[in-house]
């Protein structure tokens, strides 16, 4: 690079950090010449995530280059306000820089590159440019997107008139930091809204939809979650949830910090907005944020809301009682799992493991061979596509019942390149892709039944070759194969348009990958509200398992232990059901937490529990 040959060979420095009972102070005044070689700011090692970090403020007749790295390194500090960074800039490019705008996230610490020609000894003014790989952006409503490519943004300094010490006064707006200070820094929490149409006052329960945001990991992330709350859904989930917050609720004014009591019960007092409504709603909005702060602590158990000083109503988990108000992910906790045995018949097996039978009803009895299946949420229906791939069954799982004819039919001309595997919505309606290459097209039927709905895919750049769609029904997961025959993982936002006559027009707008790492995607599963579980082979590497977020950020955690041959994977939203999968090499196996994977079955593939 120009900056290594004037400068010579650059040498990464990183941040200086001193703990002091148990406070770790990031070093703003590390050596650092302001000519000669430049030195990247890398990311922070990985710390203890209960250690609180601070940053040391400009030392007195720091140089330029001290001002810049001191700054970079205080936006990885834990400072709730960036007051110590704001110390860096000038008194101007303090009040117009808003960190909380966006976090960049680089693959490593930003590089620092100098411009000779700004920073001459008799002159006030010296200018850099900071470098790097991007990995990802944090917006301003905290919701996360991978990125790639270069970055490059200018950094000016001046040397104020009076007082000699150099300060920033133009940078980029937002927060840039390395990746690993990120993950020190930044979780990943799922706040929780309403699909829109689903209503608790309809004698059922409405369906909680999770909404990933990143937050700030030890800057009070409970008061910044029920802000998030309040502040409304995402921009990508919006047009299908809705928040059962009065538009314009916030915490009641002078409210900074909120704490849950001795009896993890959190008091949350409202503006104005909120007071006034009924029970229903305030059910529905304790039960927003319960979710989500179960989903952030365990310490918190009971829900209280305040408006004007009065208690609108308190909401808690004992009893499933926030459950009586909303359901999150499946109906209820599945009797089987279900898969397709070496009599090409659909079967299923007890949580127990032990032993398999034909599941009742046509499907089960062997008259007609199936290659794979789906099972409803109800699991009172089955979905079955016949062992070459070309037609499609739908039948009830009661013993008796006959075999329908075939609701769906591929024209394609090989297995491969006709009908996916099946898969159920929460409303009844089964969703399924036809590889046809001369016509391919996401399908869906309404109940399982009648004319299938052609589903509009704007932007889709290939066939779709796997359809599973989320248990709250507004989302879905696409293994697309491209035209270079890479298979990527995408999640799309499913919308219906009811306005336009008898039949609604149903569109999965706004794909965005969930496994940009990934460019051979095998199989993939929802494996909680916002996660899935995903087996692929990175470029020029092995098949590897993992599991990754809707929004395409890699979750805590560990990833399932190592499985070879992996071609379908079976997992649930209720995690207490162990991930099952089908191994050419093992045939069907399941991983039960904190154990090692074990065979259920040789003879037997396309493992699936309902949905």
């Amino acid at each position: 690079m120009g900056a290594d040959r004037e400068g010579g060979v650059r040498r990464p420095v990183r941040a200086v950090a001193y703990a002091v009972c148990g406070v770790v102070l990031l070093a703003g005044c590390a050596t650092m010449p302001d000519s000669g070689d430049l030195r990247d700011v890398e990311s922070t090692p990985r710390q203890d995530t209960e250690v609180r970090v601070f940053a040391m403020p400009p030392a007195e007749g720091a140089q330029p280059a001290e001002i810049l790295q001191g700054f970079l390194e205080a936006l990885t500090s834990d400072d709730p306000q960036y007051a110590t960074a704001r110390q860096y800039l000038t008194g101007a490019a303090a009040r117009q820089w808003r960190p909380e705008s966006s976090t960049t996230v680089l693959a490593g610490g930003p590089g620092i590159q100098a411009d000779r020609r700004a920073g001459r000894d008799d002159t006030d003014d010296y200018a850099f440019t900071l470098t790097g790989s991007k990995v990802a952006r944090v917006d301003e409503q905290q919701s996360y997107t991978p990125l790639a490519g270069p970055y490059s943004q200018p950094v000016h300094l001046t040397r104020d008139k009076k007082s000699r010490q150099w300060r920033i006064d133009v940078l980029p707006q937002g927060v840039v930091m390395g990746q690993s200070d990120f993950q020190r820094n930044y979780m990943s929490v799922n706040k929780y809204y309403f699909a829109s149409g689903t209503w608790a006052e309809s004698g059922t329960s409405a369906t909680a939809v999770a909404d990933p945001v990143y937050v700030r990991r030890r800057v009070d992330a409970m008061t910044q979650m029920v802000r998030s709350v309040l502040a409304g859904p995402t921009s990508w989930l919006e047009p299908v949830v809705r928040s059962s917050f009065p538009t314009g609720t916030a915490l009641s004014g002078g409210v900074t910090a909120l704490t849950p009591d001795d009896q993890n019960k959190l008091t949350v007092p409202l503006n104005g907005k909120a007071a006034g409504v009924g029970r229903e709603k305030c059910g529905e909005m304790a039960t927003q944020l319960l979710f989500t702060l179960q989903n952030l602590t365990p310490t918190v158990d009971t829900v209280e809301l305040q408006a004007d000083g009065s208690t609108l109503c308190a909401l808690g988990l004992g009893e499933d009682r926030a459950g009586s108000v909303a359901r999150r992910g499946s109906v209820k906790r599945s009797d089987y799992l279900y898969f397709v045995d070496d009599k090409h018949r659909l079967v299923r097996m007890s949580g127990a493991g032990v032993g398999a039978e034909p599941v009742p009803g046509a499907l089960g009895e062997g008259v007609q061979p199936l290659g794979s299946a789906a099972v409803s949420w109800d699991e009172r229906t089955a979905a079955g596509v016949s062992s070459d791939g070309k037609s499609l069954f739908v039948g009830s799982l009661v013993a008796g019942d006959p075999l329908e004819p075939p609701v769906l039919q591929s024209r394609g001309t090989t297995e491969d390149d006709r009908l996916t595997a099946p898969s159920w919505d929460v409303r009844g309606d089964l969703w399924v892709a036809d590889r046809n290459p001369a016509q391919p097209q996401l399908l869906v039927l309404e109940q399982g039944a009648g004319k299938p709905l052609d589903v509009r895919v704007p932007g889709l750049n290939g066939r779709v070759d796997a359809v599973r769609v989320a248990a709250d029904g507004v989302r879905i997961a696409l293994v697309v194969r491209a035209k270079d025959d890479s298979k990527s993982l995408l999640i799309g936002r499913i919308e219906r348009d009811d306005s336009s006559g008898d039949r609604p027009v149903v569109s999965v707008l706004e794909l965005r990958s969930a496994a940009p790492e990934l460019e051979d995607v095998t199989a993939m599963s929802w494996a909680g509200d916002s996660r899935l579980v995903v087996a692929g082979r990175e470029q020029g590497g092995v098949q590897t398992m993992r599991y990754v977020q809707v929004d395409g950020s890699t979750p805590k955690g560990p990833a399932p232990a190592a499985l070879t041959g992996v071609q379908s994977i079976a997992a649930s939203e209720d995690d207490r059901l162990p991930l099952v999968a089908y191994s050419s090499e093992d045939g069907i196996v399941r991983l039960p937490s904190g154990a090692q994977w074990q065979k259920v079955v040789k003879d037997g593939w396309a493992p699936v529990y309902p949905g």
